[in-house]
């Protein structure tokens, strides 16, 4: 991995926003990518911080996921608030991590992301289905610190 301004191309980075926008067109959860250089030894705690940090525990019914990557610590998390991880099967999170890992290791960023973003979607759609009442509460683009 290099550095966050380079670890997506910005083709990359709008295909990871679509992948997004249609992981979330079908339910009422919010998915977000969060880039940062470095988690500071522990990527499942800086991920709990910065899913705060974009207040994504506000969600109506704390339906948020978040994919944490620190570039230069070559490491990531994913992070579901409560009410997505009271209903996925206890090792959602760790399978999804794998996969995504796997393709980081062969250097596809970019698709381990959108494989990342869409099981997530998968699972959001399949507990909390979108419904005429949803509105998109969180952006859809990376953030990045």
């Amino acid at each position: 991995m290099s550095t966050v301004e380079n670890f997506l191309s910005q083709t990359e980075e709008q295909e990871v926003i679509k992948a997004i926008r249609d992981a979330e067109r079908l339910t009422s959860g919010e998915i977000r990518v969060h880039l940062e250089k470095s988690d500071n030894g522990n990527a499942e705690a800086r991920a709990m911080e910065v899913f705060h940090y974009l207040k994504m525990d506000n969600t109506k019914l704390q339906n948020g996921v978040l994919i944490y990557v620190a570039v230069e610590d070559k490491s990531f998390a994913i992070y579901g608030d409560k009410g997505i991880n009271n209903v996925v099967a206890n090792d959602f999170w760790e399978s999804t991590k794998n996969t995504i890992q796997s393709h980081f290791k062969s250097g596809r960023y970019k698709d381990g992301l959108i494989y990342g973003i869409l099981t997530a979607g998968e699972q959001l759609q399949h507990h909390f289905p979108w419904n005429h009442f949803d509105t998109d509460e969180l952006p859809n683009e990376i953030s990045k610190i």
